[in-house]
Order: structure tokens, then C-alpha cells, then sequence
């Protein structure tokens, strides 16, 4: 008894039957309809990456998310997984349940992990921002005025109680010479840390009372100079 023929057709020289998974993916390409199995493959990977950042998120970040229960639980064993394979098996099945989620859910993840990734930058700038002016009122006069002009609601006593301290505990230039040829920093009393956490806490202030989440922190050029 003869086989009853497929039906179908050749694109490129290879048989397409109608109905089949090639065909369904040709006719979509065709009419625009949907996205091609490339570019579902390419979301999927997407949506899996994205899934294994969500370890990386605070869980003051992560909480108001309000995952299912099944995700989180596949995120601890995958972050409790050593070996491998297990983790790559693991990570396709956090991307499977990521690709569950609706459309709102996604969302929000990729909000909670630019508002993390923001927050990260904000605190580097900070940093930077509380060294400079650490060094610059320890160097300046005029210093130590500029500060309490942007930062009125400085204790200026113990600012500069901090600021005399620090300058009168700092390395000699050959105390910092020699640090250096051990390949290490100076040290400096603990007013030099004081004095930095003081500006750090200030910084922080100012910016949690500025812009909103995606302005610039209210440091002034000055700032991020040096």
C-alpha cells in the first residue's frame, strides 16, 4: 500500500509541510503577524537573563514584586546550585517561568532593576563627590565657607572641629612617600573618616530632599571636579 504523499512545498530545496512547525514560522514572516522563531528564541534567552539578575535584587526591591511563589523558590535553588549543568538546567526553567509571567509583571521587574542599577550609580557619584570635598576642605579655607553656603543645615562647629583635627593628623609628605614605595596610602587619624562620613551623610541628605530618581544629585560642578 503506497504512502499517501504530504502535502507541502520547497523553499530553498527543502520540503515544508503544511501545518508544520517551518510552515506555521514562514506564513507569520510572511504576514507579519508575529514574531519569527528567531526572535522568540532571542526573548526567551532575554527573559531568562533576565530572571537570573532578579538574585542580584534588594529585597526591599524584590518583595514589592509579588513573584509567584514557584519563581522564587527556583531562583534560591538556582543561586544554592553549584555544579554546571544543574544550574544551566535550572536557569532554563527560571526562563520558562519568566516567559509565565504577564506582560505587567516584566515590567516591573526591569523597572526594580533600573531603579537598583540607578541607585548604584548615585551611590558612586556620592562617593566620589564626598572625597573631593573631604580633600578639598582639608587642603582650602575657602573651602569650608562654600561648604556651609550649599550646606546650611551643617553642624559648622564639628565641621570644623573635624576639618582642624583632620589637618592636624595628616601624613607629612614623607610619611606619604614612603607609604607609597610599599605600594599603600598614607594613614590618616580618625577625624579624616569622621569628616567623611559627615560629608557623606550631608550628600546624601541634600539628595534624598532634590531631583527625583532619574535628575542629577544636587552636587554642584565644583563637585565632580578633580
Amino acid at each position: 500500500m503506497s504512502r499517501k504523499p504530504r502535502k507541502g512545498y520547497y523553499v530553498r530545496g527543502q520540503f515544508v509541510a503544511e501545518g508544520s512547525e517551518l510552515d506555521q514560522e514562514l506564513r507569520r514572516e510572511q504576514q507579519a503577524d508575529g514574531p519569527s522563531k528567531t526572535e522568540l528564541k532571542a526573548q526567551s534567552a532575554e527573559l531568562q537573563a533576565l530572571g537570573e539578575q532578579l538574585l542580584t535584587l534588594r529585597a526591599n526591591l524584590l518583595e514589592p514584586l509579588a513573584l509567584p511563589a514557584r519563581l522564587l523558590d527556583a531562583l534560591e535553588e538556582l543561586q544554592r546550585i553549584s555544579n554546571f549543568e544543574g544550574k544551566r538546567r535550572q536557569s532554563q526553567y527560571v526562563g520558562k517561568l519568566m516567559r509565565q509571567l504577564p506582560g505587567e509583571d516584566v515590567a516591573a521587574i526591569r523597572a526594580a532593576l533600573h531603579a537598583q542599577r540607578q541607585g548604584a550609580a548615585r551611590d558612586t557619584l556620592r562617593l566620589h563627590a564626598a572625597e573631593h570635598w573631604r580633600e578639598r576642605l582639608a587642603t582650602d579655607d575657602a573651602a569650608l565657607a562654600a561648604w556651609i553656603t550649599q550646606f546650611p543645615d551643617t553642624d559648622a562647629q564639628q565641621l570644623r572641629a573635624l576639618v582642624r583635627q583632620a589637618r592636624k593628623d595628616a601624613p607629612t609628605p614623607q610619611d606619604d612617600a614612603t607609604a607609597r614605595a610599599h605600594g599603600q596610602a598614607a594613614r590618616h587619624g580618625r577625624a579624616w573618616r569622621e569628616l567623611f562620613q559627615l560629608i557623606q551623610a550631608a550628600l546624601a541628605r541634600a539628595e534624598a530632599a532634590g531631583p527625583g530618581l532619574d535628575d542629577e544629585p544636587p552636587y554642584t560642578d565644583d563637585t565632580r571636579a578633580g
